[in-house]
């Protein structure tokens, strides 16, 4: 495990996470509406190609800053939301019914939702991109209503969230039409392998590096190296707390 040289850093670390909402490499690489729209692509398999197009919809942070999905972005009338997870959580499709229900709002706030005529809504899509260690399957589905008290055979409400592995070996069709996706995987599987026999810090740093080397997301990397490392120490920082919650 990664020790930090000291409380300064890791407060230093975290203050710059929160100042980008805590954001993720994940989130960072698809902020850029080129990338995104090809992530869109290969997940649906459509063929959009103008960016400008993508409108990015994302939740209201100052309500629920504890409630931000990672990326939320809509085209032609299909609304995707997708999360990156490291760890496996049955709750994902709770969460999303927040997201889509707040997005729904915004979306319609102007509008009369009690007048006769049907206010039309884009189709959801619900995604989870999973890179964490324990053994999952390629896909699978995750239903609200594997949380509802009673089991019914057709629950009134439902929503379901599939899960995509993108670690090495699975899903590689997919991975194939988004290089930047799967040039993702290939980084954080550098990082893993590195922290077999490095600290933390130094194990990103050579993931970094090597990346650009090898032309992995080489362009993102060479000029946000210092956000990533910072980004990615708090990542981890993150998911031992989360680990060390479950443990309770």
């Amino acid at each position: 495990e990664y020790m930090y040289n000291n409380e300064t850093e890791l407060s230093t670390i975290r203050d710059v996470a929160n100042r980008n909402y805590k954001d993720t490499v994940f989130r960072a690489v698809f902020k850029d509406k080129k990338e995104l729209l090809t992530l869109f692509n290969a997940v649906n398999g459509t063929d959009y190609d103008n960016p400008e197009e993508l409108q990015i919809t994302p939740l209201d942070n100052a309500i629920y800053l504890s409630m931000k999905n990672d990326i939320s972005c809509m085209i032609d009338m299909r609304l995707d939301m997708y999360e990156h997870q490291s760890t496996v959580n049955p709750n994902i499709p709770l969460r999303d019914l927040h997201y889509v229900s707040r997005t729904y709002s915004t979306m319609t706030r102007n509008e009369d939702i009690y007048t006769p005529k049907l206010i039309k809504l884009p189709n959801p899509k619900f995604v989870i991109f999973y890179n964490g260690k324990d053994e999952q399957p390629a896909i699978k589905d995750m239903r609200l209503s594997d949380a509802f008290y009673r089991e019914e055979e057709n629950p009134s409400l439902e929503l379901v969230v599939t899960q995509i592995n993108i670690n090495p070996g699975y899903n590689d069709d997919l991975l194939d039409k988004c290089k930047s996706l799967k040039d993702y995987t290939v980084y954080v599987s550098l990082v893993r392998e590195y922290l077999k026999e490095a600290p933390l810090k130094d194990a990103i740093e050579k993931a970094v590096d090597d990346c650009i080397r090898d032309d992995i997301l080489a362009d993102f990397l060479s000029k946000n190296k210092a956000e990533v490392i910072s980004m990615c120490l708090f990542e981890y920082d993150e998911e031992l707390h989360r680990k060390s919650m479950m443990a309770y």
